[in-house]
């Protein structure tokens, strides 16, 4: 489970230039797992929905 989150951090912040400040937000939200990150990425206004279904298709891609 760790190397799947690492996984996605990276490419949050490489692909999709995510910042490191934003995504420790997303983190810190108590549901926090890979599969809610993109969501709660989302619900805080910090990835549009485009980008969120990038995500989608990227932890499709790498499941």
């Amino acid at each position: 489970m760790e190397d799947k989150l690492a996984k996605l951090l990276h490419f949050l912040q490489d692909d999709l230039a995510i910042p490191a400040a934003d995504l420790q937000l997303a983190l810190r939200h108590p549901e926090q797992n890979p599969n809610l990150l993109p969501i709660i990425l989302w619900q805080y206004g910090l990835v549009s929905l485009h980008e969120l279904d990038r995500i989608f298709d990227w932890l499709q891609g790498n499941a």
